[in-house]
């Protein structure tokens, strides 16, 4: 009787993507899933601020500023959104290896970046007051 290979059950694409190692339990891909998919929210948000802050703050503050801060929260919502891939690759590819889990990168890029548009948006609003 010939020995059972996992990897045979495997796509194309998923040799690719993450090559080599041994399948992990499903809760934790499942898990790893989640976090992605609730990280993508995040950096949709990011993006629907933007384009809403654009779109409907038009009398609040200057154009410039406005675009600036626009453009600033949804080049944040891209980084957000590919940091979230990295992630999801790089947890799965340990997880593979029985490596320990990497450090996120895209949480100092979130806090950060929100820190400053909140900073900014705080100061125009009480500048107006």
């Amino acid at each position: 009787m010939a020995e059972y290979d996992e990897d045979d059950d495997r796509g194309a694409l998923a040799k690719r993507v993450l090559p080599g190692g041994k399948e992990p339990d499903p809760r934790f891909t499942l898990a790893n899933e989640r976090t992605f998919l609730a990280w993508i929210r995040t950096s949709l948000a990011f993006l629907a601020g933007g384009i809403a802050l654009e779109a409907f703050a038009a009398r609040e503050f200057p154009a410039q500023l406005r675009t600036g801060i626009s453009v600033f929260l949804i080049i944040i919502g891209m980084l957000i959104s590919a940091g979230a891939a990295l992630r999801w690759r790089r947890i799965e590819l340990s997880m593979r290896h029985g490596k320990p889990l990497p450090l996120p990168l895209i949480v100092p890029i979130l806090g950060l970046g929100g820190a400053i548009v909140a900073a900014i948006v705080a100061v125009l609003i009480a500048t107006k007051l």
